[in-house]
């Protein structure tokens, strides 16, 4: 251990990281690219020619289940030739749909690996599935299941696919050796539709390789003493290094032969340590012909006692590697996705109201008839009964009211505290009538009464009868004359106290000569203004409300102890569970706050630490429990297990008592500091015990410095008043003798491995000790411990954590981080299936974890002079880290590919590799925001509501969940992100802006957090504002002359639109010290002046603002006008009938394309229904309701009540259709070869008709209705044609502005292209698209300005869309396009994307294509209308369609 423990060793085990000082080790340079993830190099043997050909041959089988189905068209299998490699087969299944199949042969152990890939497009897909075992036909059903699997009817098993972009996946791991194939059904249950082989089942034979010994796995114990063996057979020789290491294997071969040979491990374990063998001969080993059996042995050779150069070797057989080879590793494998709770069933949960007993109806009616502030108030249980102490404050009194429903005759045995806890007599002259006062209480006799009044006093406690007993305070008690039994009423007393110096009041009552306490300890009330906070904290809204009042209720109880809280916390799991999500959220928040040390930890209790142990015991295993049957939940029931520490097995906990007496007694060192430190232990042991340990062996290490004592002491938040606030306190400093020195050393040392087995969750030596299971002997009354191996953990893991455990301290951190992360990567598996030992895998994980984020703090040193290459390096480490920590993590996943792309691209010389780094870079930090808001909206109401109700200080609230995610892996990531940033756009050639808008502007400067905020606002003054968030969709509030961000809308997103429209400087600032210096300058006069990459500005004087305004001429453009359109007659017209007086410019324009462009050009099918059909079903008088409906909120909204906008787009919806409609719409729709949703049942029609009149609605959202009262549009005129087209499932789509926008150069096309369908680019969608630019003279060369950092993509069955075409679209000098909504007929998928299979991104080829293909689709455009134009369209299948066109503005 080293001399410093960094500023939070006490939170080891509550989420955040212990700090080492480190000594310096060699670490060889980072290695980027693919070979940072090099496979490791496994020997196989090659495959026999018996199994080519029929390893994975297709038989037809009878299938176990009832009739169904089968598809109609058949598929066919091929099968890879690549033998060396992995088995794959590939089906051909309906339409473009195929299924892959991989099997991987074992190559340690005997685990087959059976990989499936479906192109399918189904939410809820399953693998329908069982084994086929040797010489068997019938179906079993292995125990090696996938989460999600469930058994279907006995006879097979269920599993669900997992979506993976556009792909289903799914792995089974196969461990049982006596499988031989597995058969398989798929089933679509979104469409109860069965997919089959030719009408059978999908047989796939499993790839069984020849064992050989080298390929079985024996623990390392048993190779120790089978090396002892040997080298006591071969006569204890001096072996060379090179021998030593020689013979350790050859020991590891004899037992894997045994094993080949048909023994097994337990057989070899009980030969190895049979205890009955007596025979002696001439071979046999020296150390057993002295007496001690082969079991005796393993346990000398594991405590140390016989030392062998062959033992040694184990210890340093990996760490003498300067870095271990890392696996290549499947990144998408890491992907975790689960589906939330149903909200409805949490909601039940939360809101289900419980019947109040009688002392809460009494205190409910008691705080309304009481007018003073309350401070306090306590419901405690006693007895059969409850306890109310109501606290409040009025004209400088504290008022106490005690009330209780028990039903015998109660005396009030109490006093007053100056400090919480003390015993003061209270002055008689607040006594309440019929009081005593004695030696430090006072006794005050409760009063009988109903809800109404005290109706009798019952009499003062005044005699002694035999055998009088004592409080712990030493006063005497006396015993309650005895008097009827009050019945069915509540007993109360009101105590007024004067004097503020008074915090609390302690208590205990009596009752016929029997004292009753607080679950053995005092009463205690709190004069604070707790209530106060209670009515700070809101409603709870968003929080398991009911848990956390729960959890409130009991903290005076948790105080205790951590024994009480613990077990508190373990009682209520059961609830939490109920609650779902956001009752472990509580139940976080709560540890959180322990741990942080916001909450009390002991109050007035003795506890011993094995009571304390076995508390977290049973929490953890709870918590255990629960992550193995909540899977949804893991990531949060990890940062719970991380609070609260993992606790002692066996007698782990009661060693912290015993063994620190051992070391006093051992090390002459009784009296003083250690003696209270002792006592301190015995009453109640704390993690503050692991600081106090650490400070006590820094004091020695550093030759007995008090300063460093303190320092250690104060760094890790224990200060004097904390020690002398404990209630053995500690007074004395550490006066330690030289000749002590090395003794204490050894032994303080053991003994902080014992305190960290209790109260540490995040210790690396401790966890990897747990695992790999240790023993400690007994010494006198000292009971002995011993902690068993977890059992199946990977081959070679335990040299793996040994490898890290020696470099664990190493200055270079590199090769620590690729060790960490490989542990975590085969320790992963196992934390996903059942197991008894569990928790001890995830307290490892959960310490690797911690390591590796204090790893990468510490080499930021290491990075200060790096290439970009090692930061990628060290981004990548952080990332797959993060990723194994977290759930739903798909895009986490994938922006780990896309940096390792990046690295792949950077070693090959791709000049591309700094622009695609930055998008995969953007990305990220996209993906640390959504995580960031996720914890946000899950724990901070929690955390506000819980903590305001316990008095937790404000700022700790205010920080919460940011120091949650500070304490993560999130923090290191956006530090490295930032130091990368800089860097690629220099290498880019990017700059510190991209210019959206080029205009220049004067004015003052306002800042904003959301330009949301203020879109609707009307400023005076010329304003530039800097808003720290622009979505995309927002308005361009009235006279903002500039628009700065540092968010990244895209160039053609409907605000960049509406700045260019509108000549207003727009443009996103990438570097935030420039950011930085523009909104310190706010309320300034600065001038904007653009060039092609950059924006220079300089501050001005209001005369100078003053004298660019009047430069400026006003503008005088004509008055924009709007002709209301009339029905024209019909309810649906084709394509040729489309005329400005039926439909808008997007339907006209679409029309007219049609057999004018390339024919290579697609142009989608299109009827509508034209201008003043709403107008028309509004008037039917199967709609009379909804009309006089709307006259009302149009009134409203004409006299400024701009909230009815919505209740006026809701009424619409109620709109129904007229059958004439219904009929036109159909004969025109299918006359025009399009499919009638009808047809597939009247359901499809109602979401047709859904979709209609959600076009019409848009016309009343508020962009759009703010926007046309700008520009002083009539909005009743504006009228809504709907035009109606097959939707065209598409790969990408595009936008095209066939003059570059940001220069205004007319020589060159600037596009913006995205995967699945358009609307994530033209919405509010985070991320940017691909964007480049093609010079028209030369159209087959386009230039990428960008990659995509969107992580979502949107995709959707063969459908319909109706899109808006208003007659408010097409107006001279006013932008109308994007304001009303295009609605499908079918909601969208939202998928994940994953840059690094797309072809547009990692086929160069494919991209100049695409890209040269829509340049060359939007030069023609172009040409056809004779002026620029902003296009979009699609791509499917690499061919182009346009879906629609509209002059450039």
């Amino acid at each position: 251990m080293s001399n410093s423990i960094g500023n939070n060793l006490l939170y080891q085990g509550f989420l955040t990281s212990t700090v080492l000082e480190h000594k310096s080790r060699i670490s060889s340079p980072c290695v980027g690219g693919n070979s940072l993830f090099q496979q490791q190099v496994i020997a196989k043997s090659p495959l026999s020619s018996e199994f080519r050909g029929n390893r994975l041959k297709v038989q037809k089988k009878k299938i176990p289940m009832g009739k169904k189905r089968a598809i109609s068209s058949s598929p066919h299998a091929v099968l890879t030739t690549d033998a060396s490699s992995e088995l794959a087969e590939k089906f051909s299944l309906e339409g473009n749909t195929e299924l892959q199949v991989d099997v991987r042969p074992p190559t340690s152990g005997d685990v087959s690996v059976v990989d499936f890939q479906v192109t399918y497009s189904s939410d809820k897909l399953f693998l329908h599935w069982g084994a086929v075992k040797f010489g068997k036909d019938t179906w079993s059903l292995p125990n090696d299941r996938p989460d999600g699997t469930k058994v279907y009817k006995d006879k097979a098993l269920r599993t669900p696919f997992v979506k993976s972009g556009s792909n289903s996946i799914l792995r089974l791991e196969i461990r049982d050796a006596a499988i031989d194939a597995i058969e398989f059904l798929i089933y679509d249950e979104a469409r109860n539709k069965w997919i089959k082989y030719n009408g059978g089942n999908f047989h796939v034979k499993l790839s069984r390789k020849e064992i050989r010994g080298s390929d079985v796995s024996v623990a390392e114990d048993l190779v120790q003493i089978q090396a002892y063996l040997r080298w006591e057979r071969n006569g204890k020789q001096n072996y060379t290094p090179e021998k030593e290491k020689e013979e350790y294997e050859a020991a590891r071969r004899e037992l894997q032969d045994e094993i080949v040979r048909g023994a097994s491990i337990h057989d070899i374990r009980a030969r190895l340590t049979k205890t009955n063998d007596t025979t002696k001969g001439k071979e046999e080993p020296l150390e057993l012909e002295k007496g001690i059996t082969p079991d005796e042995l393993q346990k000398k050779i594991t405590k140390g006692e016989i030392k062998t150069q062959v033992v040694k070797h184990l210890k340093k057989s990996y760490s003498t590697a300067e870095r271990i080879q890392r696996k290549k590793r499947d990144f998408g494998l890491l992907i975790n996705k689960y589906p939330s709770s149903p909200p409805v069933q949490v909601q039940k949960v939360l809101e289900e109201p419980k019947a109040l007993s009688k002392i809460e109806l009494y205190a409910k009616e008691k705080e309304q008839q009481v007018h003073d502030p309350i401070l306090n108030k306590k419901i405690f249980k006693v007895d059969d009964g409850e306890l109310l102490v109501l606290v409040a404050k009025s004209s400088g009194k504290t008022k106490v009211h005690l009330a209780t429903d028990l039903n015998q005759p109660i005396t009030l045995h109490w006093a007053l505290s100056k400090t919480p806890g003390e015993w003061m007599a209270p002055p008689s002259s607040i006594l309440p009538p019929g009081s005593i006062i004695l030696d430090k209480a006072g006794e005050t006799p409760f009063s009988a009464s109903s809800s109404d009044g005290p109706t009798s006093k019952a009499p003062p406690s005044n005699t002694l009868p035999p055998g009088t007993s004592t409080l712990d305070k030493g006063v005497e008690i006396p015993i309650s004359a005895s008097s009827d039994v009050i019945t069915s009423m509540v007993q109360s007393l009101d105590i007024e106290i004067e004097d503020d110096n008074f915090v609390g009041m302690p208590f205990v009552l009596l009752s016929g000569g029997r004292w009753i306490k607080n679950q053995g300890a005092d009463f205690y009330v709190d004069f604070g203004a707790v209530k106060a906070a209670l009515k700070a904290a809101g409603d709870g809204s968003g929080t398991a409300k009911s848990l956390l009042d729960k959890i409130a209720a009991m903290e005076s109880e948790a105080q205790k102890s951590f024994m009480h809280r613990f077990n508190i916390a373990a009682d209520l799991i059961k609830e939490a569970t109920s609650a779902g999500e956001l009752g472990f959220a509580g139940i976080l928040v709560w540890m959180r706050f322990m741990a942080t040390r916001q909450l009390i930890w002991n109050k007035n209790y003795n506890v011993k630490p094995r009571e304390i142990s076995q508390a977290q015991n049973r929490l953890t295993d709870l918590l255990q429990n629960a992550f193995t049957s909540h899977p949804q939940y893991r990531e949060i029931l990890r940062m719970i297990m991380s609070t609260v520490g993992r606790g002692g097995e066996g007698d782990v906990g009661q060693r912290i008592r015993d063994e620190i007496l051992v070391i006093q007694r051992k090390n002459d060192c009784k009296g003083g500091m250690m003696e209270e430190w002792h006592q301190k232990l015995h009453n109640n042991t704390s993690p503050d015990d692991v600081v106090i340990c650490q400070a006590l062996i820094d004091y020695i290490k550093s030759d007995f410095d008090i300063g460093v004592y303190w320092r250690t002491l104060n760094e890790n938040g224990i200060t004097k008043e904390r020690l002398l606030s404990y209630d053995r306190a500690i007074h004395s400093e550490p006066n330690l003798r030289r000749d002590q020195k090395d003794g204490l050393l050894r032994d303080l040392g053991h003994y902080m491995r014992t305190l960290k087995a209790v109260h540490s969750g995040a210790d690396l030596e401790s966890a990897i000790a747990n695992c790999m299971g240790y023993r400690s002997e007994g010494e006198g009354f000292m009971v002995g411990v011993q902690i068993n191996p977890v059992s199946g953990l990977p081959s070679g893991f335990q040299d793996l954590l040994h490898f890290v455990l020696d470099h664990v301290e190493d200055k270079n951190v590199e090769a620590l981080l690729e060790g960490l992360l490989e542990a975590r990567e085969e320790l992963r598996p196992l934390l996903f299936k059942p197991n008894n030992r569990l928790k001890d895998l995830l307290f490892l994980d959960i310490a690797l974890d911690s390591t590796v984020r204090t790893a990468v703090e510490r080499g930021y040193e290491e990075l200060n002079n790096a290439n970009p290459e090692k930061i990628m390096c060290f981004i990548s480490f952080v990332l797959e880290n993060l990723a194994l920590s977290v759930d739903d993590n798909e895009d986490l996943v994938y922006c780990l590919k896309g940096w390792d792309q990046a690295l792949s691209m950077s070693k090959s010389g791709d000049n591309h590799w700094a622009l695609f780094a930055k998008a995969v870079l953007d990305r990220t930090r996209l993906a640390l925001a959504s995580k960031a808001e996720w914890y946000h909206h899950l724990l901070q109401p929690s955390a506000e509501y819980l903590g305001s109700i316990l008095g937790v200080e404000q700022w700790a609230l205010n920080i919460f969940t940011e120091e949650i995610i500070r304490a993560g892996s999130a923090a290191s990531l956006s530090s490295l992100l930032n130091r990368l940033d800089p860097v690629l756009r220099k290498t880019a050639n990017l700059g510190s802006w991209q210019i959206i808008s080029p205009v220049e502007a004067v004015g003052y400067v306002a800042v904003v957090n959301e330009l949301l905020s203020v879109q609707n606002k009307t400023y005076e003054k010329p304003t530039i504002l800097v808003a720290k968030s622009v979505k995309g969709e927002e308005e361009i509030p009235d006279g903002a002359v500039a628009l700065i961000t540092p968010d990244m809308p895209d160039v053609l997103s409907h605000v960049s639109v509406r700045a260019r429209n509108g000549k207003v400087c727009f443009a996103t600032c990438f570097d935030s010290n420039l950011l930085a210096d523009l909104q310190a300058k706010e309320g300034r006069i600065l001038l904007l002046k653009p060039t092609s990459s950059d924006i220079i500005y300089s501050e001005v004087k209001e005369i100078e603002l003053q004298s660019s305004i009047n430069l400026v001429e006003p503008e005088t453009s004509a008055t924009l006008r709007l002709v209301k359109k009339q029905f024209g007659g019909s309810y649906a017209i084709s394509s040729d009938e489309f005329t400005s007086e039926m439909v808008g410019a997007k339907s006209r324009n679409i029309a007219y394309l049609k057999g004018k462009v390339p024919s290579w050009v697609g142009i989608p099918t299109s009827v509508a229904l034209p201008f003043g059909v709403f107008e028309k079903v509004l008037s039917d008088e199967i709609n009379q309701g909804v009309a006089k409906e709307l006259q009302i909120l149009t009134n409203k909204l004409s006299e400024g009540e701009f909230s009815a906008l919505g209740e006026i787009r809701r009424t619409v919806l109620d709109l129904s259709a007229p059958a004439q409609l219904v009929k036109e719409l159909k004969e025109k729709m299918q006359g025009s070869g399009m499919p009638w949703p009808g047809d597939e049942g009247p359901k499809r029609w109602e979401q047709a008709w859904m979709a209609i009149k959600k076009v019409w609605a848009s016309k009343w959202n508020e962009r759009a209705y703010f926007s046309t009262r700008k520009v002083k549009l009539d909005h009743d005129y504006l009228c809504m044609a709907v035009l109606v087209q097959e939707i065209i499932n598409a790969d990408y789509a595009f936008v095209i502005h066939t003059t570059n926008p940001s220069s205004g150069d007319s020589t060159e096309i600037y596009t913006e292209v995205v995967r699945g369908l358009g609307e994530t680019l033209v919405g509010a969608y985070p991320g940017r698209a691909l964007s480049f630019i093609c010079k028209k003279k030369d159209l087959n060369s386009p230039q990428v300005l960008g990659y995509p950092s969107k992580p979502i993509g949107l995709f959707i069955k063969r459908s319909i869309i109706f899109r808006s075409d208003s007659n408010g679209e097409d107006l001279e000098g006013y932008a109308g396009a994007g304001l009303y909504d295009s609605v499908p007929m079918d909601e969208e998928d939202k998928v994940v994307i994953d840059y690094s299979s797309d072809p547009l991104i990692t086929d160069g080829n494919f991209r100049q294509t695409i890209l040269s293909n829509i340049a060359l689709a939007g030069n023609a455009i172009e040409e056809l209308y004779g002026s620029p134009q902003d296009i979009e369209g699609v791509v499917r299948d690499g061919k182009i369609y346009v879906v629609q066109t509209r002059p450039q503005m």
